[in-house]
């Protein structure tokens, strides 16, 4: 414990250390334990990106499929590494984590800050009254939903010019740029060259999905939990839990292409190999995107990394490591 002097009278007063509030903890926590899991899935994302943009740098080979069947496939999650790594070392499945450490932080204290501030307000309701609503209760689900559907937003539209920067940092790999060599670098870049608009390139199909996955998820789970789980029987909490697991697996399935087509706007027509002509049409906006994928087929590229088959009707392209 320290001292402080008393201003009236010159008198040493105790003064209590000031500790950290809960929240704060919290939050620190959620970002050391998010950078973490950031840094380990970072060459899974890396070799998904380059899949969804279309780079395909190895030929197919003739493999079986879950039934057996043999079948020509497309090489998996660990050949494409073992490529990667072949030619930029393994230092090279690390490309764009820089900004994408950047936006998990500022994401993970915007979601915080936010979820605070609407917890705070106390009387934000979207069905009910002004009571409390019961937990559990579909006006409870309905409420907590939105609050989060709000945080996330906040968080994804303030941290969207870092993954932007991540996402071109990537695809950088094909036609072996170095255009984005950094964080500060890639942002003078971006505006430079787009303007404050080139930050959010992308961004309305990723919301939209953001939005759609959450809501499909728990008030999913909610269905699941009301009227298919009976409270009298035994692990009913583990249920639960697992039904949520579940529902959000699910959810994120089908707005998978919101994914996709964020991701594509986001790197479409910037400078990049991976993002001109012969590997992507330019796009005048998001829904000509979305188009043109379900017009091809391609709604569902990159969403699997393992068992990947030939798709029917494509010829592969060895010179330009596409499919066409």
């Amino acid at each position: 414990m320290t001292a402080a002097l008393d201003a009236r009278g010159g008198e040493e007063l105790p003064v209590t250390p000031v500790s950290p509030s809960p929240i704060m903890a919290d939050t620190c926590g959620q970002i050391v334990l998010g950078s973490g899991l950031t840094v380990l899935s970072h060459p899974l994302m890396y070799i998904k990106v380059l899949v969804q943009v279309g780079h395909e740098p190895l030929s197919p080979t003739m493999g079986r499929n879950i039934f057996g069947r043999q079948v020509y496939q497309l090489p998996g999650l660990f050949a494409y590494a073992k490529h990667i790594i072949k030619i930029d070392g393994k230092a090279g499945l690390f490309n764009g984590l820089a900004p994408r450490l950047c936006a998990g932080t500022i994401g993970t204290v915007v979601h915080s800050k936010v979820v605070q501030r609407c917890q705070e307000q106390g009387k934000f309701q979207v069905m009910g009254s002004g009571q409390r609503a019961e937990d559990g209760s579909l006006e409870n689900v309905v409420n907590e939903t939105t609050k989060e559907m709000i945080a996330r937003s906040c968080a994804t539209i303030v941290t969207h010019p870092f993954h932007v920067i991540t996402l071109r940092c990537m695809v950088q790999f094909i036609g072996r740029e170095t255009k984005y060599s950094g964080v500060f670098d890639s942002i003078i870049t971006v505006y430079r060259e787009e303007g404050i608009m080139g930050f959010f390139a992308g961004l309305i199909p990723r919301l939209l999905g953001d939005v759609l996955s959450l809501w499909i998820c728990n008030l999913l789970a909610h269905l699941i939990n009301t009227y298919a789980i009976d409270d009298s029987m035994s692990h009913t909490g583990e249920i639960k839990n697992c039904s949520q697991a579940v529902t959000g697996f699910f959810a994120s399935m089908l707005t998978y292409p919101f994914v996709l087509v964020s991701n594509l706007m986001a790197v479409n027509n910037c400078g990049l190999a991976g993002g001109l002509p012969p590997y992507a049409s330019v796009y005048p906006t998001w829904v000509d995107c979305w188009r043109h994928l379900s017009k091809e087929g391609n709604m569902s590229r990159g969403n699997s990394l393992f068992f990947r088959k030939l798709p029917a009707g494509k010829t592969y392209a060895i010179d330009q490591k596409r499919f066409f």
